[in-house]
């Protein structure tokens, strides 16, 4: 009786320890998501009745993102009185952010106002889409990572602004992917672009309103800014503990898994890699026709990569790199996110690849938004990933330190 009784308690004990593995380290089940009532820049503006733009001629810089909390357009409320709403301006993927490639100027079909995009024949507005206003309102939702387009979209916006005097608001919103971590190689002051305004780490950790804050003075460009901050949020939450409803930022950001992981796998497409466009889930898995799935899950497990795991995939995207064609590759389950390091995880990703696949992997290609030449050199060199991603620590320390006197919670 007594040895039955011990061998339960083994059997229950293993199972215990199997379900603590396989939850990466952390036991089962998880705790429960702590949702805070986060009032967003827009829902604060609004609640003081649009004080700030009180008799003002207003342009608004937005897309389907720009909302408050509980679904209603900034661009409706906006339109409402004591207020004149004057101009509209898209970023990248329009005013519903369905669009891809180049976007054309269009009109607001429930208030009729024209819609100047920012992302077609200019990226930034020119003296006649401003003429006449007192203010530029920014109101869209940010991904948190250096390269998105939308930044960009702003410091633009912001400098022709302050060239005319014209008042810049931003509304700000989360950084989904917490406003705490700062990770990943730092873009060389010699590559800022369009995908790079300023050189900033992969995962900045910064709001959109921090970080016109940080352009304004650091880039010296002088405008009249005003930043409305949310009331609520704390640099530890990710978007799901704000209390908001997730609207695609872009077309294939279409969940915060996509977008925890999209730092670090978006890194691989340039190199010749599907990327999960043109699946149901983009950034989550990343493929190509000369990939060995079980071999590089296998050997991505091994590298002991904190917070993530790796399964063999095989998978066939509609669109974009490999489209219509068989790929096998490699999906990613979120273990912990918590401890998940999204610089160490691209590089860990573009070191694989080229390690196995250096002639099918076109390395080379991945600085465009990895951004660090020296990083670029090591992979090259073969040298160990950890290496690679803990050598910019320091870097990473000033810029936590630059960054300082610009946050807002």
């Amino acid at each position: 009786m007594l040895l039955r009784r011990l061998k339960a308690v083994a059997v229950l004990a293993a199972l215990v320890l199997l379900v603590f593995l396989l939850r990466g380290n952390r036991w089962w089940p998880p705790p429960p998501t702590r949702v805070a009532p986060v009032r967003i820049g827009i829902d604060v503006l609004a609640a003081d009745g649009f004080a700030l733009l009180a008799g003002k001629r207003v342009g608004l810089i937005t897309n389907q993102t720009g909302r408050t909390r509980d679904g209603r357009r900034t661009v409706d409320l906006l339109a409402a009185p004591g207020v004149e709403l004057a101009a509209l301006f898209s970023p990248e993927h329009g005013m519903e952010g369905v669009r891809t490639g180049r976007v054309e100027d269009g009109a607001d079909s429930a208030t009729g106002l024209r819609v100047y995009s920012l992302y077609g024949q200019t990226r930034r507005p020119t003296a006649e889409m401003l003429d006449g206003l007192d203010a530029l309102v920014f109101d869209i939702q940010d991904a948190g990572v250096r390269y998105y387009t939308y930044v960009t979209t702003m410091g633009y916006a912001m400098e022709e602004a302050a060239r005319r005097g014209i008042e810049f608001v931003v509304l700000d919103r989360p950084n989904p992917l917490n406003g705490r971590a700062v990770e990943g190689p730092i873009l060389d002051a010699d590559r800022l672009s369009f995908e790079g305004y300023f050189p900033l780490p992969l995962r900045h950790g910064m709001t959109l309103g921090e970080l016109a804050r940080l352009f304004n003075r650091e880039k010296k460009i002088g405008a009249r800014l005003t930043v409305v901050p949310m009331a609520g949020w704390r640099r530890e939450q990710w978007f799901d503990q704000a209390g908001l409803e997730w609207v695609n930022p872009s077309p294939n950001l279409c969940s915060l898994a996509g977008n925890t992981f999209y730092p670090a796998v978006e890194l691989l497409r340039a190199g010749g890699v599907s990327v999960g466009r043109g699946t149901e889930t983009p950034f989550e898995l990343f493929g190509a026709p000369w990939m060995e799935a079980e071999k590089l899950a296998g050997y991505l497990n091994q590298r002991g990569v904190p917070g993530v795991r790796f399964e063999p995939l095989r998978f066939r995207p509609t669109a974009d790199v490999h489209a219509d064609q068989d790929c096998q590759g490699v999906r990613l389950l979120l273990a912990d996110r918590e401890v998940l390091d999204l610089g160490r995880l691209g590089v860990e990703l573009v070191a694989a690849l080229h390690r196995f696949y250096p002639q099918d992997f076109e390395l080379a290609k991945t600085i465009r938004l990895l951004g660090s030449a020296r990083t670029l050199a090591r992979l090259e060199a073969g040298d160990d990933p950890k290496e690679i991603a803990t050598e910019g620590d320091e870097a990473l320390a000033e810029v936590r330190e630059l960054r300082a006197p610009y946050l807002l919670y």
